[in-house]
């Protein structure tokens, strides 16, 4: 019988028109669950559109960074010292051997299972055997072509596909002009295999001024390519270089190109995908001009060879502190580091003391060379005046101990310019024991001893010595006796100076001042130095110089004024000098020779210094030092007389 209508449950009318409270809530938080997904949805596609877009690039582009060439360095004429040649490389670029690698790996897999050997590699291991045996046949296929039997190294392959597929593979490195062409020769231009060209430096001189020039090391792209675009992204670098030591070292910012580079898409495998997305082309770094003058470095090197033993030869303009000369032997060929030096080479160089630059780090007592400073502390102390008189009898006793003259020889009764000009070492123990320890110590830091000079180069000497009372008791925790003193007269004693050091000195005696600043970079505009004046008198000066001339022409360099030295027109200012140190070998004697020229117009001033080799041998200024000296001067006045012909021709 039919239920009436009224009489039907009235639950099920009620959910049937949707009016249940129960089933509203759920329509409720259904339509808010959606609403929050559309609003996610569209957050993540409009909202971080650029935050996906970033982690796309991230994900599936790479950069290929390629170091700008390095700077130029200059002479002072404009002369290149240091460049960039070519260097050339076989290599290999592995993306495009996809095919070739997939097709061996098949091949190895095939040949595997039907020899039913039962310890098949597994996918990871045939990948690479499979890898190994297409590089080595490209490598062979080099070798047969140059003549050589360079064998692949498969750990450095397997690391170059983990770390930096997208670089090409190096199989032979530096490359010899003639290799080249032969390869290049026999290479299609569509092959993986080709020739990479990047630049290593390049000495046009050889050794000369290597401790100055400084060489390079190999090193990842720095300094100026960190501005390249995109750096969030894995980036693959060839190798650039670092400045190691020298000018390349101090001005290395400078010098260093500007990188460029590439941005490829890659696919999974880590493969570039072509075109490149972008590009841009490296520029080569600043140049940079030094104070250098290669003729007279050359000069005074080749000199300095001659001695066949270690020192060091620093020249400079007097009025403006610019470094014409900075040498040191032993050295190097600059050539033999680029790109790289051996470990062979580096012991080699290391054993003969060739990376030691002793123009700058080299410890020397002075000598009788200090008896300038010497004489220039009495004369201010009130000590000494160009009429200050010595009886020389060939000794100077102090106390219960006898102090030798120079070579021993008794002088007799000697003034100022006569005990320079022979260097009489009674005459400073004397009135340098008058003027003290002290006025000495005082006036050798006046101009600048016992400190760095502060040249353009790292690694110049901090331990410099100028010794006094104190210095003594905190060191060597002694007093100080009157024979240090007079051994400090002469140059001896604990003093340490650096031929850097003593050219400076003698620059800013030139000028009457006590302070140079000596620079390796040259400037046209570059203002005169001027510092504090000495405080000496013109009469006391001039008679400093008058003996420093007689040295030059009838006293201990008096070689420099014979028929085979002597240079027509120069007047020459000098002081040799024989110092000795005591070292592993024993008492070795130090050849000195300072000064300036020319006396009436100071403009080149010079410190030689030589290291005697052989234990108690005789080593005097005059005869390894001036020569050096001589050399450097020489040739100034030849490069002086041929600009001053060339002026003449060129007037109208």
């Amino acid at each position: 019988m039919p239920v009436p209508v009224k009489e039907r449950t009235p639950g099920l009318i009620e959910a049937f028109k949707g009016r249940n409270p129960r089933v509203l809530f759920f329509y409720f938080v259904i339509t808010a669950l959606l609403v929050v997904l559309a609003t996610g949805l569209g957050y993540q596609q409009l909202g971080r559109t650029d935050v996906h877009h970033e982690r796309e690039k991230v994900q599936n582009q790479r950069r290929i960074l390629v170091p700008g060439p390095r700077g130029n360095i200059y002479d002072r004429e404009g002369r290149l010292l240091v460049g960039n040649r070519p260097q050339f490389a076989a290599v290999l670029y592995l993306d495009e051997l996809r095919g070739e690698m997939r097709r061996e790996y098949l091949k190895i897999r095939k040949a595997y299972r039907e020899s039913g050997d039962k310890d098949l590699p597994n996918a990871s291991q045939l990948a690479r055997i499979a890898r190994f045996a297409v590089v080595d046949r490209y490598l062979q296929q080099v070798n047969r072509a140059l003549g050589r039997e360079k064998a692949l190294d498969g750990n450095d392959l397997n690391q170059h596909m983990q770390r930096e597929l997208l670089l090409p593979y190096t199989l032979i490195d530096d490359l010899a002009p003639a290799e080249y062409a032969r390869l290049v020769e026999q290479l299609p231009v569509t092959s993986p295999l080709q020739v990479y060209t990047s630049s290593a430096r390049f000495y046009p001189f050889g050794s000369a001024a290597a401790h100055t020039l400084g060489s390079v090391k190999v090193a990842d792209p720095i300094g100026k390519g960190e501005d390249f675009p995109n750096p969030e992204l894995a980036s693959f670098k060839m190798q650039g270089t670092l400045g190691r030591d020298g000018l390349e070292a101090r001005f290395d910012t400078k010098l260093q190109g500007e990188t460029g580079g590439t941005i490829y898409r890659v696919d999974p495998a880590g493969y570039r995908v072509e075109p490149p997305l972008m590009k841009r082309l490296p520029v080569q770094g600043g140049n940079i001009v030094t104070s250098l003058d290669i003729d007279l470095q050359l000069a005074a090197e080749t000199k300095l060879a001659e001695n066949q033993m270690a020192g060091a030869a620093v020249a400079m303009d007097v009025q403006t502190g610019e470094v014409l000369v900075l040498a040191s032997k032993p050295d190097y060929d600059l050539n033999a580091t680029s790109p790289r030096i051996s470990s062979k080479l580096y012991k080699e160089i290391e054993d003969q003391g060739g990376w030691y630059n002793r123009a700058l780090s080299g410890l020397y007592p002075p000598g009788s060379s200090f008896k300038i400073l010497t004489t220039i502390a009495g004369m201010r102390a009130g000590w000494i005046t160009p009429d200050s008189e010595v009886d020389c009898p060939g000794y100077y006793t102090v106390g219960r101990r006898q102090f030798a003259c120079h070579d021993r020889h008794a002088h007799g009764r000697i003034k100022l310019a006569t005990a320079i000009e022979k260097s009489c070492n009674v005459y400073f123990y004397k009135y340098g024991i008058d003027a003290g320890a002290q006025t000495i110590a005082d006036e050798a830091r006046r101009f600048g001893f016992g400190q760095p000079t502060g040249i353009e180069l790292l690694h110049e000497t901090r331990r410099t010595i100028v010794p006094d009372d104190a210095w003594k008791r905190k060191t060597q925790n002694e007093p100080w006796f009157p024979g240090d003193t007079a051994m400090f007269s002469i140059g001896q004693s604990y003093l340490l100076v650096t031929p850097v050091q003593m050219a400076a000195f003698m620059a800013s005696f030139a000028r009457g001042e006590v302070h140079t600043s000596p620079t390796l970079i040259h400037s046209p505009d570059r203002p005169l130095q001027h510092s504090e004046p000495i405080g000496l008198s013109a009469e006391n000066y001039a008679e400093i110089v008058r003996g420093m001339e007689q040295v030059t022409q009838t006293g201990t360099a008096r070689i420099l004024n014979s028929r085979f030295m002597k240079i027509p027109g120069l007047r020459i200012a000098g002081k040799t000098g024989t110092a000795q140190k005591r070292t592993e070998k024993g008492m070795i004697n130090f050849a000195w020779f300072i000064g300036f020229a020319p006396i009436e117009r100071p403009q080149v001033a010079f410190a030689i210094a030589v290291e005697g080799d052989q234990p108690g041998e005789e080593t005097g200024g005059g005869t390894y030092a001036v020569p050096v000296a001589h050399a450097i001067l020489k040739t100034w006045v030849e490069k002086q007389q041929k600009r001053a012909a060339a002026t003449l021709a060129a007037a109208p």
